[in-house]
């Protein structure tokens, strides 16, 4: 029997998953797509995922946030995108303001990226109800309850006190109203322009060689998902008629620990990972007030993938090592040089001290 190093295994595979991605977006025609919101991190990544394969995309949000070149994108690329790429000035939350800015607009798929209450949701959902092939709802893993038995599944139980509930509650709303939708439940998303300062705030700790100060003991594991996957994931989406009805977590393809995370972000930045310093304490002996002494829930947090790669055709192209680099060269390293970083170590200082 003939046998092929593990090499070459890996190539047939990347070369299947492309063609097979090939295949599926070029069967897909071109749909005119209202993204809600679309200027900022996950959202301008799907911008951009959808322009590329030739949708045409209009953007909906109040207009005061200019469209911007992603990192490693092509000038040329971008000022194309920037021109074809079409704003509506509204506010989503005022019913009369969307069905003024919406009401005769007509569009074949709508990516909702930004509701967070079933306020939020309801207004566009009606509107758009019996006029739309697809409906994508940008929920999040958050609104799963801790559980002793990990990953978690799209079938988990949710949890009522959740700070995301109103994210289930319009999955819920979507589901009663019969639109044809599909909900993405990411868990922490990371990469470049990510506005919630999840590697940034190890990466600032070790660029000036500080103490990492982790809650616990360190072994949580946590899911983080690459924003340029996540993209390709909910680009899957349009014209998948399986992905009707369903919910799908998306993250990397596996989980790392918080102990794992530092040591991954001082390898990307090129330092030694065996050189990092981690002091473990105890949250509850601390009052830090207001503020967030660490990025992450101090528990393991992490989903399963396989439903949305069998059915969205999809695989992470990122493992966490790569998209942390990704995140250190192409945004990390720009904000340090435009002295954009906040450097706030109160609350370690305050570990540390103690």
């Amino acid at each position: 029997m003939k046998t092929f190093p593990s090499f070459s295994l890996f190539f047939i595979y990347s070369l299947f998953r492309c063609n097979a991605f090939l295949s599926m977006t070029q069967r897909v025609p071109p749909k005119r797509i209202l993204i809600i919101g679309g200027t900022r991190f996950s959202g301008l990544y799907l911008q951009k995922e959808l322009h590329s394969r030739g949708h045409e995309v209009v953007l909906y949000n109040r207009g005061k946030t200019a469209n911007k070149q992603l990192p490693n994108e092509e000038y040329e690329n971008f000022t194309k995108r920037a021109v074809e790429v079409k704003t509506i000035v509204g506010d989503r939350k005022s019913e009369e303001v969307i069905r003024e800015t919406l009401g005769n607009e007509k569009f074949d798929a709508v990516f909702d990226m930004n509701a967070r209450e079933l306020s939020d949701t309801k207004p566009l959902a009606d509107l758009f109800n019996g006029k739309v092939e697809h409906y994508v709802f940008m929920s999040s893993a958050g609104v799963y309850l801790k559980s002793d038995q990990m990953p978690h599944r799209e079938t988990d139980e949710t949890d009522p006190k959740s700070r995301h509930k109103g994210k289930f509650e319009s999955e819920e709303y979507l589901k009663k109203i019969g639109i044809p939708f599909t909900s993405i439940r990411p868990t922490y998303i990371y990469g470049p322009l990510n506005y919630n300062p999840l590697e940034e705030w190890f990466f600032e700790r070790l660029d000036q060689d500080r103490p990492i100060i982790i809650p616990g003991h360190g072994q949580h594991l946590t899911g983080l998902g690459h924003v340029k996957d996540l993209a390709v994931a909910m680009a899957n989406v349009i014209g998948n008629e399986k992905a009707k009805g369903q919910i799908y977590n998306i993250q990397d393809s596996k989980a790392i620990t918080f102990d794992g995370i530092a040591k991954a972000c001082a390898e990307a930045m090129g330092k030694d990972p065996s050189a990092v310093v981690i002091k473990h304490y105890d949250p509850k002996k601390f009052d830090f007030g207001k503020k967030k002494a660490f990025p992450m829930r101090p528990q393991h947090f992490f989903a399963g993938i396989s439903k949305a790669m069998k059915d969205l055709d999809w695989a992470p192209s990122y493992s966490t090592l790569e998209g942390l680099k990704d995140s250190y060269l192409n945004d990390f390293a720009h904000k340090k040089k435009a002295e954009g970083l906040k450097n706030d170590f109160e609350c370690d200082d305050k570990v540390l001290g103690h």
